[in-house]
């Protein structure tokens, strides 16, 4: 691809989440039509305050569809968005950690309330969908405010990966699709908590205003069979269509 027409690509920004099930569906994208796009990666809040400040983002794939609501009611869309994912949440306890994994959550109480959880990666529930639905579930067993200063809270999901993937914490609340990357399942194990601990994770994606063909080609993809079977191989769930 010749330098300037990857400048002129459209940049879609993403939840970090999508890292690196977007970049598959990028890769399939590009070779199939011939276009070109750009991602960048960051938590959904921050993301949505970029473009309510003029980023020059064509779509937002965000990890959280209040964040393309409040988008919307701004009137920088092209239209109210569609329901492309589902996502899930882990406990990853990395290797050498005293953690033992478990998906009802008792072995890991027994270590918060014996001090032998001395770290926790979540992300940060203030602006990243994932860290809230974490806080969430923290708060639905009566942990959250027992942890205290053993909170780590990274930037966004990718971050709080790399938090437990270096082994700087015992455990860490991760995205589903996160856990099921090869830099991550060889750094240790994981189990799929329960959704009924915490509000769905519900993915909306929009097309903001002035996108451009390439940009809404892609948007279409990304609703095609091809894409949806990229996104089930990386932990996501993907509904129809919804308004």
């Amino acid at each position: 691809m010749a330098p300037a027409a990857v400048a002129d690509a459209p940049i879609v920004a993403a939840a970090s989440s999508l890292n690196p099930a977007l970049n598959e569906v990028r890769q399939i994208f590009e070779t199939e039509t011939g276009q070109s796009i750009r991602l960048s990666f960051g938590s959904s809040g921050n993301i949505a305050r970029q473009i309510i400040r003029g980023a020059p983002f064509e779509l937002f794939l965000s990890a959280d569809e209040r964040y393309v609501r409040t988008l919307v009611e701004r009137s920088l869309t092209m239209d109210r968005g569609a329901l492309y994912a589902v996502g899930r949440l882990v406990l990853f306890v990395p290797n050498g950690s005293p953690i033992r994994a478990d998906s009802e959550l008792q072995e890991f109480a027994r270590a918060v309330v014996d001090g032998s959880l001395n770290r926790l990666a979540i992300a940060n529930p203030e602006h990243a969908p994932y860290g809230r639905a974490a806080r969430q579930l923290l708060e639905a067993r009566g942990m959250w405010d027992r942890l205290g200063q053993k909170l780590v809270m990274g930037e966004n999901i990718s971050q709080t990966a790399q938090f437990a993937a270096t082994g700087s914490v015992d455990a860490a609340i991760l995205s589903y699709s996160m856990a099921l990357s090869p830099a991550m399942s060889r750094r240790g194990r994981f189990v799929v908590l329960p959704e009924k601990w915490h509000d769905p994770i519900r993915h909306r994606m929009v097309l903001l205003d002035g996108a451009g063909q390439t940009a809404v080609a892609f948007y279409a993809f990304l609703r095609a069979p091809t894409a949806r079977e990229v996104l089930k191989r990386h932990g996501f769930s993907t509904p129809q269509d919804t308004p």
